[in-house]
């Protein structure tokens, strides 16, 4: 499970939210022998080092299966799941000396057609096999069939060699785990430790910052700042909405919000006097706005759909802006000089909250 870098092709990208303490909502058998009464269900065990010690090829140190929706992933800026809500099932395991667990996510289901009878499997994407499950006779789950490379892609013995393979893969004791039921809540903290959410970031722009709601951000940097970044042309920017951008989205669907959101973004330069403004077309993608430079306001020459910015929460109400392929205007988005990759300190911004008359034309 990876995410993108944030000058990459933005920020980075969460799964969907999770919909803690609830019950399934789709219309897929229920696994009755993991959760009776349909409600989320937890296994977990963490080894003992006497354990460990008696079974030294157990690579495993910590393992818990969850059967419920996504315990990983944070709320994020699309105003609905854009990964597939199907899967059901999530394991995470955390091998010795490891300081945070690395985690699947597939599908458990019996293995006949109707879906109905038959044993557990559970598979992931690509015809993957997660492990096999069944229940003894405790109600302790008991986890077979774990696959020795669960975390690594296909044909990753070649591209690592046989030495890193083997660091890489589980165990040859790795299989045939017990694991006792547990509250839900333990499954989600353990989940948590895998990307931890840092409670200064706060709720997400798309609920921070409301459709039919003007917003300001921005920051005016100093010389003592500037002096000590030499590469910046930016001296001032703004990331606005106001009355003009309110308006183009006044027959917009505030379901899909911030799908279809104009911003506006102004720019001082050091070389220019005067402000360099560019209005810009977002949707939310994973947790950040991906905005799109549009033509609203020039006649551009080039298909300047390609030129992005992404905007995405900061700590303590800030907002962080990325201009990772020259996007902003501080030059002609059609010129030469805007090609590729910004190759100054123009790349991140942390914009802080402004009244509305900072952002007025």
């Amino acid at each position: 499970m990876t995410s993108k870098t944030m000058l990459g092709t933005g920020f980075g990208v969460a799964l969907f939210a999770a919909l803690a303490g609830t019950a399934f909502a789709d219309d897929t058998p229920k696994l009755t022998e993991l959760s009776p009464n349909g409600a989320d269900a937890c296994f977990g065990r963490v080894y003992e080092a006497a354990h460990l010690k008696a079974h030294p090829h157990q690579k495993v140190a910590r393992i818990f299966f969850y059967y419920g929706p996504d315990p990983v992933s944070h709320p994020n800026e699309e105003s609905s799941p854009a990964s597939d809500t199907s899967y059901n099932s999530f394991m995470a395991t955390t091998v010795r000396g490891a300081q945070a667990p690395e985690w699947v996510g597939g599908w458990c289901n019996k293995e006949s057609g109707d879906g109905t009878t038959g044993a557990i499997h559970c598979s992931m994407d690509c015809d993957r096999t997660m492990a096999s499950l069944k229940v003894d006779d405790k109600g302790r789950l008991i986890v077979f069939d774990v696959q020795p490379d669960l975390y690594l892609d296909a044909g990753a013995e070649d591209e690592l060699g046989a030495a890193e393979y083997d660091k890489q893969v589980l165990g040859s004791e790795d299989d045939g785990f017990r694991l006792d039921p547990m509250p839900a809540a333990t499954c989600k903290a353990e989940f948590a430790r895998i990307d931890p959410i840092d409670p200064a970031l706060g709720p997400p722009l798309r609920e921070r910052l409301k459709p039919d709601q003007a917003f300001c951000y921005g920051r005016d940097y100093d010389a003592a700042h500037l002096g000590s970044h030499p590469g910046q042309v930016t001296q001032s920017i703004r990331v606005f909405r106001g009355p003009i951008e309110l308006a183009s989205f006044a027959n917009g669907d505030v379901a899909s919000w911030p799908d279809g959101a104009d911003v506006t973004i102004s720019v001082t330069t050091r070389q220019k006097s005067g402000k360099v403004t560019q209005t810009y077309f977002c949707q939310g993608e994973g947790d950040q706005w991906r905005c799109a430079a549009s033509a609203k306001m020039s006649d551009f020459s080039c298909d300047i759909a390609q030129k992005e910015i992404f905007l995405r929460r900061g700590a303590n109400g800030t907002m962080m802006l990325a201009n990772p392929n020259s996007s902003l205007p501080i030059v002609d988005l059609c010129s030469k000089v805007a090609e590729g990759d910004t190759r100054s300190d123009d790349k991140v911004f942390r914009l802080t909250p402004m009244p509305q008359s900072a952002c007025a034309p």
